[in-house]
């Protein structure tokens, strides 16, 4: 009987991580909604290429892109971003204006390089 036990907690917990691996998009397991506004102090700098970007906008990019730079990109090319009238162009030259110094420099984002 310990033993059925035992394999059924095996395989609910089996189960139950299959499933958080099939639902982790792009940010993992946070929502990219919520990923988006975690980075709300950076939406006048994501509009206007010649704006400053406030600090606390710099160390939310800087965290991103420490813990998984492919959302940062999921983030400014979604649905949301362009609905908040984010332009991609800017966007993606935000961790340069910020001096990150290991942003993703070179790489894809979409149609965009990453300066």
């Amino acid at each position: 009987m310990k033993c059925c036990k035992f394999i059924a907690v095996a395989l609910m917990s089996l189960l139950i991580t299959l499933a958080s691996i099939e639902a982790a998009g792009e940010c993992g397991p946070m929502p990219i909604g919520q990923a988006a506004a975690s980075l709300s102090p950076c939406l006048a700098a994501t509009k206007n290429p010649r704006g400053k970007v406030p600090p606390v906008c710099c160390a939310k990019v800087g965290a991103l892109i420490r813990t998984n730079p492919r959302c940062l990109c999921a983030v400014m090319l979604s649905p949301l971003a362009k609905n908040a009238g984010i332009n991609p162009g800017v966007a993606i030259a935000v961790p340069k204006r910020c001096n990150i110094r290991n942003r993703p420099a070179g790489k894809r984002c979409g149609r965009y390089i990453v300066p």
